[in-house]
């Protein structure tokens, strides 16, 4: 069984409660995996799944450890989780250059997914920052410098470009609507942009070295990916498609 690593997708929330002249605080903590780790778990594959707050300390550091998985996915989790370690940040000691381990392990064979959301890409006010990193060297499209998100509060529906790729192998011709994505700009040098979502690319592949890339730059859950398609079959045969291009498993 061929195994795939997924970090992000998680948060905690701090809420500030003002009634009247009183205010009151709640927290709490998130996870919007469940959707994704179904999809790849009904796909055949053992998924592997590390939040965006252990990431910090125990995210797969070495090309060694990225390679007991055949698959990497980062969803909505910026590169600061990745580059300030706690034993760099809170000690000041050199620590591995986690995203340049994710850029070697692909260029030796590993595969690779961003899926978009606020801290994915270049992100909200451009704090996820990949851009600057090793990792924008393995994804098949340019990022931008500034915010790239994009807010379609009627929705967009995607449009393929490229619809006999193996990726598309068994989708609905009619796609469901999405609720915004990251910009991101197509780099025929780098990659090939199979479906577009307002012109922009919403899924781009790429083969780095020996192994390959792929992004999805919409949300794999909620608020920009509706119910009505994380609830769909479409939904299970999007990722198992994703999942079986990167580790060449069509």
């Amino acid at each position: 069984m061929k195994k795939i690593f997924v970090c992000g997708e998680s948060y905690i929330g701090y809420t500030v409660h003002v009634k009247g002249a009183d205010s009151m605080t709640t927290t709490g903590y998130f996870e919007n995996v469940g959707w994704l780790k179904h999809a790849l778990e009904e796909a055949g594959y053992e998924v592997t799944y590390m939040p965006s707050h252990e990431a910090l300390a125990h995210f797969p550091d070495t090309v060694e450890k990225l390679r007991q998985y055949d698959l990497v996915i980062l969803s909505d989790v910026g590169a600061n989780t990745l580059m300030m370690t706690q034993q760099s940040f809170r000690n000041s000691l050199p620590a591995p250059d986690r995203c340049k381990a994710i850029r070697s392990y692909v260029e030796e064979g590993g595969s690779f997914i961003m899926i978009g959301g606020f801290m994915s890409f270049t992100g909200i006010e451009g704090k996820a920052r990949y851009g600057v990193t090793p990792i924008a060297d393995i994804l098949p499209v340019r990022l931008l410098s500034y915010d790239d998100r994009v807010e379609t509060s009627e929705g967009s529906v995607p449009k393929v470009l490229v619809p006999d790729h193996p990726i598309f192998r068994g989708m609905p011709e009619d796609w469901s609507y999405f609720i915004g994505y990251n910009k991101t700009l197509a780099d025929e040098t780098r990659g090939t942009v199979l479906a577009t979502i307002q012109g922009d690319p919403l899924i781009a592949v790429g083969e780095f070295g020996k192994g390959r890339s792929a992004v999805f730059t919409s949300d794999c859950a909620p608020h920009w990916a509706p119910r009505s398609f994380l609830d769909s079959p479409a939904y299970l045969t999007l990722w198992k498609n994703m999942a079986d291009w990167a580790t060449r498993s069509v």
